[in-house]
């Protein structure tokens, strides 16, 4: 092939390199108002009145807008329209935003800001989901503290239970976690000579951006033009609105420019973090360590907003017997608000949790039927014609044995080799395995693109697919190149600007190669048609015998005989044939019963399987993890390198999460309190690509961007249990949690059960 399979160098890294990528902040200028939010410092509370007069005696404040100024609906949500641009007579969180205030510059912003009086009326407030669930727990929203429930159930599980010949009973946590990306939430609004409201954001769905500023502004969606900015990270809380309402608002009330860029602080106070998910377990499997049945029950903590919390509830449930098969299952996912900060989407949408659980189990299975983890679940594992914990019948591409298989020699190498340096520090091996519905969960989850042959002669790509580091750009010009015979350099794209590009729907999900890799590969097969029909006209040559090469078609038995993409243009249009074609592509899936859970939730599935060795210091409870095999099944890898540097990334961003990174509300304040990995850290780690083709997949691909964070964390906690021989329940295992397992393992009256 031309360009699939190959390590094309990704659009946009030079620019980051040379440091020429306009990012929200590059597009401020001084000449611009700047705007500030006066945050809720109440976690729930009524507000009584907000005295904004003593704002406007300071020098060079502007405005201060408070929810009676917003000329629309003020209520939004990407699934459940329950957060306010401006609060409306109650916060519900510390960080709730009570007004705006416009100013000439950030001193005076930050002058007016402290200026502004507000009276609250203090309610009582829960911070405990279960709390928040019984009866009589004071009110968050209206309708209740539920946000939404998931069953999952297939067969009989209390009858299996019954027959098991072990039965594993065990209680998983995990906390907060902060998004923690380069750049802080920024954009600019402008209004351009048409009149339209122009907003440049750091985001990863302009399409939803407009749709949201619209309403909120009360203008048509035709009157709002999102332009994503150059996006330094996103892993899913730029999903969520951020500054875009609020520089909308002041410029279409003030007519005049506006920027605001949130600092460190203001992203950790204002934006959503991931589900903190309480996981109770049952696992029960025959004498050959055969699953036969599984029961769940996961309680999630969505704080003050819903965000994506719904979504959360569905997979999180859908993924909770991991990638194996379980005849018998029964799950039930509830999510609840609570008054602390927001929780939304982040990279997973529940499954980094979920496998967490799920693979602590597979192991202590192992362990009481003395089985090895790896031949666990090899026995275990999803093949073609299993059937899903929905009831989803897998008929291809389904690479979880083949992740298993590619690991297994390290696996046995890491478990030979593993001796202690010195008598207090102990090494480990670890193994999880994991798997990912690609795209949203049993509902209609379509792209969208256009591809053109310009008068010119030049292919044009457009797309509304948020590129925000991970490589999607590059990979939808690789799709197009193929099909159409062009050297990627040789074709413009247009992304992510919602005057020239259809919605390809959000950035998440691991969804835009499988479903925008469909979109942009309907649209150019489309257009290749056409140019091939043309140039048959053309060159008298039957269309059969033409291929698109290098800007020309060409006559297969006498290459000689050429005609360029210009002059092909110059012809169709001569004849009135259009040379914009749009492609779609929605992944076929079905909505699960409201009861059992049962449907396809996904067309399909991303495999992995981690191998970790790990050395734990029980002195100091330092755990270094030394090295990681991470195996993908990514359908097919489009752009190798590509894939790799997610995997480099989900591996740094699992060793984060299973050993430092915890967001305590009302205590982490920035990066000084919250601890990610460094250079330092990092493992060796061996990515290995494992390409099952999916049939539904542009070119047999599926995803790699969520997969490749999934099994670290579980097979980190895997292997620091092998280590000390006690097991860690809750996540993160900080130096104190580890110190503590130490402990329990060598003093066997404390058991080791649990830490």
């Amino acid at each position: 092939m031309r360009t699939i399979g190959k390590n094309i160098p990704r659009i946009g890294a030079l620019e980051r390199v040379l440091g020429t990528a306009r990012f929200a902040s590059d597009f401020a200028s001084d000449e611009m108002i700047t705007l500030m939010v006066l945050r809720s410092d109440r976690h729930h509370a009524l507000i009584k009145k907000i005295d904004v007069s003593p704002a406007y005696e300071v020098p060079g404040c502007v405005r201060v807008f408070t929810h009676e100024d917003i000329p629309g609906v003020n209520r939004f949500g990407i699934i459940t329209k329950d957060q306010r641009l401006l609060a409306d007579g109650k916060v519900r969180c510390i960080g709730d935003p009570v007004c705006l205030v416009a100013a000439e510059n950030q001193e005076a912003a930050e002058k007016a800001l402290r200026a502004v009086k507000v009276v609250y009326e203090d309610l009582p407030p829960v911070f405990d989901p279960e709390e928040a669930l019984r009866d009589g727990a004071p009110l968050i929203h209206e309708k209740g503290n539920e946000l939404g429930r998931r069953i999952v159930h297939k067969g009989n599980p209390a009858k299996a239970f019954e027959r098991a010949d072990v039965v594993i009973e065990r209680v998983y946590k995990t906390h907060h976690l902060e998004h923690a990306y380069l750049e802080p939430d920024g954009g600019v609004a402008y209004l351009d000579d048409n009149g339209v409201l122009v907003i440049i954001a750091s985001t990863q769905n302009p399409h939803y951006d407009r749709k949201e500023v619209a309403e909120l502004l009360g203008l048509e969606e035709e009157s709002v033009r999102i332009i994503q900015a150059a996006t330094g990270g996103g892993f899913g809380s730029k999903l969520d609105l951020n500054v875009q309402g609020f520089v909308g608002l002041a410029t279409l009330l003030l007519r005049r420019p506006s920027k605001m860029i949130y600092s460190r602080e203001e992203a950790f106070l204002a934006t959503a973090k991931r589900h903190p998910l309480k996981m109770y377990y049952k696992s029960g499997a025959d004498r050959e360590g055969r699953l036969c049945a599984v029961e769940v029950k996961i309680i999630g903590d969505t704080g003050a907003y819903a965000s994506y919390g719904l979504a959360v509830v569905s997979r999180s449930a859908v993924h909770a017997t991991g990638p194996y098969e379980a005849p018998n299952v029964h799950i039930e996912s509830i999510f609840a608000y609570t008054n602390n900060p927001y929780s939304g989407a982040m990279r997973g949408f529940g499954v980094p949790q979920i496998a967490f659980a799920h693979e602590s189990q597979m192991d202590l299975i192992a362990q009481a039927l003395g089985l090895e983890p790896l031949e666990i679940r090899k026995r275990n594992c999803l093949r073609v014609g299993s059937l899903t914990a929905t009831g989803q019948e897998l008929d291809a591409s389904v690479g979880i044995g083949a992740t298993l298989d590619a690991v297994a020699d390290r696996y046995r190498e890491f478990s030979a080799r593993k001796r202690p340096s010195r008598s207090h520090k102990r090494r480990g091996v670890g193994l999880a395995s994991m798997m990912y519905g690609i795209g949203n969960t049993g509902i209609q989850n379509p792209s969208t693109a256009q591809v053109e042959l310009t008068p010119e002669g030049k292919i044009k790509v457009f797309t509304g697919a948020a590129d925000i580091g991970q490589g999607s750009s590059t990979v939808l010009m690789q799709i197009a190149a193929e099909i159409l015979g062009q050297d990627i350099q040789d074709i413009d794209l247009v992304v992510a600007d919602t005057l020239y590009t259809t919605s390809a729907g959000a950035t998440s999900a691991s969804r835009q190669t499988y479903i925008s890799g469909n979109a942009v590969k309907d649209a150019a097969e489309k257009l290749r048609d056409i140019l091939l029909t043309q140039a048959s006209s053309i060159l008298k040559v039957n269309r059969t015998q033409l291929a698109l090469e290098n800007g020309l078609a060409r006559a297969l038995p006498d290459p000689s005989r050429t005609v360029s993409l210009k002059k092909i243009a110059e012809y169709s249009l001569k004849n009135g044939v259009p040379l914009k074609w749009q492609g779609f592509f929605d992944p076929p899936t079905t909505p699960l019963d409201p009861q059992t859970g049962q449907g396809v939730p996904y067309a399909t599935y991303a495999f992995a399987s981690h191998v970790v060795e790990v050395e734990v210091d029980t002195l100091t409870g330092e755990v270094e993890v030394l090295r990681v095999v991470a195996a993908h099944d990514v359908g097919k890898a489009i752009n190798p390198e590509n894939v790799r540097g997610q995997i480099l990334g989900g591996v740094a961003m699992g060793v984060g999460f299973a050993l430092m990174e915890e967001f305590v509300p009302n205590r982490t304040e920035s990066l000084k309190d919250y601890h990610i990995p460094t250079f330092a850290d990092m493992p060796v780690v061996e990515p290995l690509i494992v390409e099952d083709s999916e049939p539904t997949g542009p070119y047999g691909a599926k995803g790699v961007g969520e997969p490749a964070l999934i099994p670290t964390a579980p097979a980190i906690l895997n292997a620091i249990a092998d280590a000390l021989g006690a097991r860690i329940y809750e996540l993160p295992a900080s130096l104190e949690v580890v110190m503590k397992a130490a402990l329990v393992r060598s003093n066997p009256k404390n058991g080791n059960r649990s830490t």
